[in-house]
């Protein structure tokens, strides 16, 4: 008997943020790399957090500070940030 492997060639795409704009009242239009685009409201997420270093992000100014770090939003060098994929289904 003739053991034969197949292998299928998949070719995955990973999904990244490419850009994002904050809008106001800590809403962020998130553009991904598949062309979709979401926009996220983190206000109740940080409203409804009890956490001081979550908290401190109901400073706008701060809040509004994010950048794209390895196709992820990202506050302060990963103080806080949140899983692309409840970002991409517009929830935090």
């Amino acid at each position: 008997m003739k053991i034969v492997e197949e292998y299928i060639d998949v070719q995955t795409t990973l999904l990244e943020i490419k850009s994002a704009k904050y809008i106001g009242d800590y809403v962020v239009r998130i553009f991904f790399s598949d062309g979709i685009t979401r926009l996220v409201d983190f206000k109740p997420f940080l409203e409804s957090s009890l956490h001081p270093s979550i908290r401190k992000y109901l400073d706008e100014t701060k809040f509004s500070q994010f950048r794209i770090i390895e196709g992820n939003l990202n506050w302060n060098d990963y103080d806080l940030i949140f899983p692309i994929a409840d970002l991409y289904e517009g929830k935090v």
